[in-house]
């Protein structure tokens, strides 16, 4: 395949999936319950509410704080082995483009999707660590006595520390999947903007809210 065809195929793939993400952020404000991310976040502060107003709940709300904490620092790991991996491939794309002495490597279709295979996985690591971290924080003030004075203080906290946290976690593993059409595309670059539009549709099932009186 020469290198016009290349780019195109890069072009598209890249098109399908920024076209469908500016079409969910420049949505309608009033469907944005029907989102997962927004109907997700408000799931959770309604959560810590509920758990900080039941006495005897603090180690409910740790373990349940917790597994959520491992679950993204599993995604954390994966993200780092996924980084790692594709600074090995990337690493002889680059020496090539450097081979005659160029201060800039050339610039190709393969390289291009390259970096935005590690853009995406790096995202998605920085991603999982806050929201490890946000999880962290959350999990002590679920821990205090529901009555004290200082779980008083930082329940409002707590309560944006959790939506966080989620919205963290739920970019991660979002990245993760959009990785899916660049490592289709270094295959063959004609599987690229076949894999982007099938990541679409996974997508758009995967930003759903899917709560009662909703579809």
């Amino acid at each position: 395949m020469s290198t016009g065809w290349q780019w195109l195929a890069a072009g598209l793939t890249i098109a399908a999936i920024a076209t469908y993400e500016l079409w969910l952020a420049l949505g309608p404000r009033t469907d944005q319950e029907g989102v997962a991310r927004a109907a997700h976040a408000a799931l959770r502060e309604q959560w810590f509410d509920a758990i900080s107003a039941q006495k005897g709940s603090e180690i409910l709300a740790v373990q349940t704080l917790r597994n959520s904490l491992m679950s993204a620092s599993m995604t954390a790991s994966a993200a780092v082995l996924g980084l790692m991996g594709t600074i090995s491939l990337a690493a002889p794309s680059l020496e090539a483009g450097l081979a005659r002495g160029a201060v800039v490597p050339q610039f190709t279709p393969r390289l291009a999707l390259e970096l935005v295979l590690l853009a995406l996985l790096f995202a998605s690591l920085v991603a999982s660590v806050l929201a490890v971290r946000f999880y962290n924080h959350a999990s002590f003030i679920g821990g205090m006595p529901v009555e004290s004075q200082a779980r008083e203080r930082w329940s409002p906290a707590g309560r944006r520390y959790v939506a966080r946290a989620g919205l963290l976690y739920s970019w991660s593993l979002r990245n993760l999947i959009l990785v899916v059409p660049a490592v289709a595309f270094i295959l063959h670059p004609v599987a690229g903007p076949v894999t982007a539009v099938l990541t679409v549709f996974v997508l758009h099932a995967f930003d759903r809210a899917h709560v009662e009186g909703r579809a």
